[in-house]
């Protein structure tokens, strides 16, 4: 079944048009995803959960974002980051617990097995406090290898050296950042 998602302008607000999901990475039609970045503070230092990414996903077996999806269409940014929290990490949370770090735009081109992915994503990036252990999430198979938590500084140094198979943007990493340390 094919998951259609609104097509947005350059500031996120839907056109009032749609597109299928393969269609959108094939010709670079600007959507929307929600990103959360769950934290906690650990002996006084500030962690991420960091999930690695299934086999069968794009950026296979890369750390990345602890939640994250498309918006469907005539969905929002807050329900979509909700939904996706429950589906790939089996975490239920409130819409007042999330924090809003901002907005920012991905402009990715790629091949992904095999296939031309141009992907234009207009981005809202929220933080969640939870503070469980690795083991206490239950997670979804076919997006969610595993998971694990890192101090947040020593994963921004690693981003920035690239000394470990991520698909993390810096800029969103000090964004997380700045509204975790307010």
């Amino acid at each position: 079944m094919k998951e259609f998602l609104d097509i947005v302008n350059e500031k996120g607000i839907p056109t009032g048009q749609t597109v299928d999901r393969d269609t959108a990475h094939l010709k670079g039609i600007w959507h929307r995803t929600s990103h959360v970045w769950l934290v906690r503070k650990k002996n006084d230092v500030l962690q991420v959960l960091l999930q690695k990414r299934s086999a069968i996903k794009s950026f296979p077996g890369c750390y990345d974002i602890s939640s994250a999806g498309h918006i469907p269409a005539g969905e929002g940014f807050v329900v979509s980051a909700l939904r996706e929290l429950q589906e790939e990490l089996g975490v239920v949370a409130k819409a007042e617990e999330l924090i809003c770090c901002g907005d920012r735009t991905i402009i990715w081109d790629d091949v992904f097995f095999g296939k031309e992915y141009h992907d234009r994503q207009y981005t809202r990036v929220f933080v969640l406090w939870k503070d469980l252990e690795e083991t206490d999430f239950r997670l979804q198979q076919e997006e969610v290898d595993s998971v694990r938590w890192m101090d947040l500084d020593l994963c921004l140094q690693a981003v920035q050296d690239n000394s470990f198979r991520h698909c993390i943007e810096t800029e969103e990493l000090l964004m997380v950042r700045d509204a975790a340390v307010k």
